[in-house]
This record gives structure tokens, C-alpha cells and sequence, in this order.
């Protein structure tokens, strides 16, 4: 699929909220519903804690349309989520790709255990597991670090 890596607009506030929520709620939706959380708490969230930290990419399609983002801080990738509708389509690989650019000789992440298409999706593109532990609060849950070094 074409599309467009592009820093975040203002304007993709809403879309970018919409497609995290559904990204989780597809993805782990026991998980989801467990933790209970509401579309305003991840909408302040994204709004307070990864706009004023991270680096926020759009992967847009020929409308601009967002169809996945990522937020990075120097080599750590703090979030990766591509709408469901989209998945499976190279986006995913496109921004890890572009996530390279920016930090070429290493990259590092965490994803829950229980996410494998998360796990097996990083694995494909040369991440390595190298340490299972468990989240910070709010999520409390067991987690896997992923790192990518430059060959």
C-alpha cells in the first residue's frame, strides 16, 4: 500500500485517538475490557503525556488520512499502532523502516506477552526478546523488551 510518513498535525488529534482505541480494543480485547480504560483517559493520555513526550509520525494514505502512527523518543519506540482495517499491508514495516532513519544503529520497545501478533510482528523484522518482566502501573502486566541493533 502507498502512503505518506509524515510528522502529526494538530489536525490528526481525533483520528489518531480513534485509530489507537480500536488498534487495542481489535487486538486485546479481553485486555481491554479488563482494564476498563474510557476513550477520554487515553485521549488525555495521548494528549499529556506522548505529544509532550515523544516524537509523533503519521503513516497517511493519499488523502492524508491517518492510517497508523508511531511515537518515538531518541531510539526508544514508545508506541506503534496501524488502524485493523489496515493491517498486513506493509504500513507496520514502513514505519519501522522510517523509525530506522531516525535512529539507525539501535531501536528498542516493549509489548505485552500476551500480544503475539505484536511479538511476532517484531520478530519478523529482526527485533530480539531480550528481557520478560512486567509493565509499570497502570498496566501492572508481564511484558517483553524488544531491541533492534544495526548489524
Amino acid at each position: 500500500m502507498k502512503i505518506k510518513i509524515r510528522a502529526y498535525q494538530p489536525a490528526d488529534f481525533d483520528a489518531v485517538n480513534i485509530l489507537w482505541r480500536v488498534a487495542r480494543e481489535v487486538s486485546l480485547p479481553d485486555f481491554q475490557r479488563q482494564k476498563g480504560y474510557f476513550l477520554y483517559q487515553d485521549i488525555i493520555y495521548f494528549r499529556d503525556q506522548v505529544l509532550l513526550q515523544d516524537q509523533v509520525w503519521i503513516a497517511a494514505d493519499e488523502n492524508n488520512y491517518p492510517l497508523a502512527f508511531m511515537a518515538i523518543k531518541a531510539d526508544f519506540i514508545d508506541h506503534l499502532y496501524i488502524h485493523p482495517g489496515h493491517w498486513r499491508q506493509g504500513i507496520g514495516g514502513q514505519l519501522l523502516t522510517y523509525a530506522h532513519t531516525l535512529s539507525p544503529q539501535r531501536l528498542w520497545l516493549y509489548t505485552l506477552q500476551v500480544n503475539l501478533n505484536a511479538r511476532a510482528f517484531y520478530e519478523k523484522h529482526d527485533f530480539k526478546a531480550v528481557e520478560f518482566g512486567v509493565s509499570p502501573a497502570p498496566e501492572n502486566e508481564p511484558d517483553v523488551k524488544y531491541v533492534w541493533e544495526a548489524a
